[in-house]
């Protein structure tokens, strides 16, 4: 029996030259405030998502409608790369569990390489107030540091177009870590993100932050930074909101409100 990850993508679905934004769940939800401002900014459409057995049985709610819990979202906006014909967002609020990493990343590579995918930015993020599971050497004295790995010399030229310094030395786990050296030992143009998060949850700045950079990268439409914070703080209770309902997280009755209210911690 075939126990592999399956890629469960609209047939109709061009991804021919796409650029891929993997936005796997990380410290203070950065990653996911990015993707969804990212799907919401671009226009992008719900094309599919990973079916495993081993990822959480559960259904996400967006509009009235079930997601899968590791989906796809796909459009064309115009890019600043060379070779980019297509913007693609991978994106999963639930944790991916330790053992499934190495075959979601060996079947997302083989995913990409069919599809003809020309490179990956992988989001994440660390604090050092959090346990995150990253291990990150960090030199200056703010909360506000932006690190980058690369993959290949492309992706760490790309980083340094960007003005992100490369990390020099640490450890990043998860689904990062495993696609980040997949990516080398495969020799793909993929390169990663990570945004220091003070530990507040979510954390809108951090997620802004990544955002002001991919805009040098990404699309040719300028994402504005002024109203991007604004978004973000929509976005961020919204994510803030997806987590405690379909996740399990902290949830605590109103006693003003009566026993239907609920708090998000």
């Amino acid at each position: 029996m075939d126990d592999r990850p399956r890629v469960k993508i609209s047939d109709d679905i061009d991804t021919e030259g796409a650029l891929v934004v993997s936005c796997f769940p990380s410290v203070s939800h950065v990653s996911s405030i990015v993707a969804h401002y990212l799907i919401e900014r671009l226009e992008l459409k719900f094309v599919g998502g990973i079916l495993d057995a081993r990822l959480p049985p559960i259904a996400l709610i967006q509009d009235g409608k079930p997601m899968p819990p590791v989906r796809m979202y796909a459009g064309k906006p115009v890019c600043n790369m060379e070779k980019c014909d297509n913007v693609v967002v991978l994106v999963s609020e639930a944790p991916i569990p330790p053992r499934l990493c190495l075959p979601l990343a060996e079947a997302l590579l083989e995913y990409s390489h069919q599809k003809g995918f020309v490179a990956g930015v992988l989001i994440d993020s660390f604090s050092h107030q959090q346990e995150s599971g990253h291990e990150v050497m960090d030199t200056d004295d703010t909360d506000e540091t932006l690190l980058g790995i690369g993959a290949t010399d492309w992706a760490l030229e790309q980083l340094k177009t960007m003005g992100i310094p490369p990390l020099e030395a640490g450890m990043v786990a998860g689904m990062s870590g495993v696609l980040l050296g997949e990516g080398r030992r495969r020799r793909l143009n993929m390169l990663c993100i990570m945004a220091e998060s003070a530990g507040s949850i979510p954390d809108a700045r951090a997620a802004a932050r990544v955002i002001e950079k991919l805009d040098k990268m990404l699309p040719a439409i300028h994402l504005d930074t002024e109203p991007l914070l604004a978004e973000a703080e929509r976005i961020e209770a919204q994510i803030k909101a997806m987590v405690a309902l379909q996740l399990g997280a902290a949830r605590e009755k109103s006693e003003d409100d009566g026993p239907n209210a609920m708090l998000y911690g």
